[in-house]
C-alpha cells in the first residue's frame, strides 16, 4: 500500500506568523484556495512530490485529535529533517530560517554522522537540516 502525498500536520498558534515563516524561512509553496485572510485554508505547504506539511491552529488541532492532549509549546515528540546537498546549503537554510524568526537550537556543525543544524519554528517544532559529512 502506498500513500501520496503523505501529510504531516502540526499545531500552530498563529496562521499569518506560521505562513510567513514557512514561505519566507524555508521557501515552501502553499497549495489550496485562499481564505478571507489571504492564506490558503487548510494551510498546506508542498515539501516535495510525496510530502505536504499542514499547519492547524491549536484549537482546531485539538478537535482533530479528539481527547489526546496537544503538547505544550517547545515540547516535541519528533524532529522533522531536511536533507540538503552541501554544508553551505545547510548553513543557508538555517540562516534563512533564523531571519524568518526561527530559534536556532544548535548551529550547523560537522558531526560524526554528517553536517547538521537544528532550529525551532515559531511554534517550537524542531527541524534538523543535514548534509552528508563528505559534502
Amino acid at each position: 500500500m502506498t500513500f501520496a502525498p503523505v501529510i504531516i500536520s502540526l499545531p500552530i498558534a498563529d496562521r499569518p506568523t506560521s505562513h510567513r515563516f514557512y514561505r519566507d524561512g524555508l521557501g515552501l509553496d502553499t497549495v489550496g484556495e485562499l481564505a478571507d485572510d489571504g492564506i490558503p485554508e487548510p494551510l498546506q505547504f508542498v515539501v516535495n512530490d510525496g510530502l505536504r506539511l499542514m499547519l492547524i491552529p491549536t484549537g482546531g488541532f485539538g478537535w482533530v485529535i479528539g481527547g489526546h492532549e496537544v503538547a505544550a509549546r517547545g515540547q516535541s515528540e519528533c524532529v522533522l529533517s531536511l536533507s540538503v546537498a552541501s554544508a553551505a546549503d545547510a548553513d543557508a537554510i538555517v540562516e534563512r530560517a533564523r531571519a524568518a524568526g526561527a530559534e536556532v537550537v544548535s548551529e550547523p556543525v560537522a558531526q560524526p554522522w554528517g553536517y547538521t543544524g537544528v532550529f525551532a519554528d515559531p511554534d517550537g517544532h524542531l527541524w534538523m537540516v543535514s548534509a552528508d559529512s563528505e559534502s
